[in-house]
């Protein structure tokens, strides 16, 4: 990985990924070189076959505070129409993407705050992992916007609609304790054990066979527009596939042998 980033950090373990949004100051809210550089190194971990799992968190007291509005103060200095589309188009919408449909386990490691765009990324990540003080708020109606970088797909999957829109609507502070409750994280850790409690995951989720869990990805996304039909016959082919690869023959091998299994990504 490049050593010359300014707002991210990057280290590896494992086979597991860390990018730690950097700019702690400011909660790491996003501006223009942060988002730069976490698109970049969210395509080298997907990229990096070495990298089994990528785990995203924050420097600090905050996971993401979202957009730094000071890095886009400029714009509001007229009377002219705010053009804010652009500038997701451009930067936020290809990393949720990338996020969404990489083949590898994302892991959001919440240590703080995560709210706006910030509780965006948090929900793009396929497991949520929350210290207990952290807490997720859809901050966008307070400055008089909708939801954006996926938040208005995310929420109403892993809340319901009801939940969604009341979060979106009122833009409260959903703590940790009552987003494990509602579906919103996967598991709440003390803070001090935060690092520990997700590491512990993404070792986890590294240790298992890579096409195995990436084909599993790809089905589960599927699942969301395919009938019942449809998402049979796909399975049937991932199948196919999965069942294709060493790791598969390997597993089967361990458990007729009574021992661990040792998956190579092959």
């Amino acid at each position: 990985m490049a050593t010359d980033l300014q707002t991210i950090i990057t280290s590896d373990d494992s086979g597991v990924r860390t990018i730690t949004l950097n700019r702690p100051d400011v909660l790491n809210a996003f501006n223009t070189e942060l988002l730069k550089e976490l698109g970049q190194a969210v395509r080298a971990a997907e990229k990096d076959k070495s990298v089994r799992c990528l785990v995203l968190t924050g420097q600090g007291r905050g996971f993401s505070a979202g957009q730094d509005l000071a890095d886009v103060a400029e714009r509001y200095k007229t009377d002219d129409p705010i053009e804010l589309g652009h500038h997701l188009r451009k930067f936020y919408n290809p990393l949720i993407v990338k996020l969404r449909t990489m083949e590898k386990p994302v892991i959001a490691s919440v240590n703080g705050v995560a709210a706006g765009a910030g509780c965006s990324l948090a929900l793009a990540a396929d497991l949520r992992i929350a210290a207990e003080s952290a807490s997720f708020i859809q901050a966008f109606i307070h400055v008089g916007l909708v939801p954006d970088s996926g938040s208005t797909f995310m929420l109403p999957r892993l809340i319901g609609v009801s939940r969604a829109l009341e979060m979106a609507w009122t833009g409260r502070k959903i703590k940790a304790e009552e987003a494990l409750r509602i579906g919103l994280v996967n598991q709440v850790a003390p803070d001090e054990q935060l690092a520990e409690a997700t590491a512990k995951l993404a070792r986890k989720l590294a240790s298992l066979p890579p096409r195995g869990i990436g084909l599993t990805k790809r089905a589960i996304n599927a699942a969301w527009s395919n009938d019942l039909a449809g998402q049979l016959d796909y399975e049937a082919m991932l199948q196919t596939t999965a069942g294709k690869t060493k790791d598969h023959r390997e597993g089967v091998a361990a458990f007729l042998e009574k021992r661990s299994p040792k998956f190579t990504g092959e």
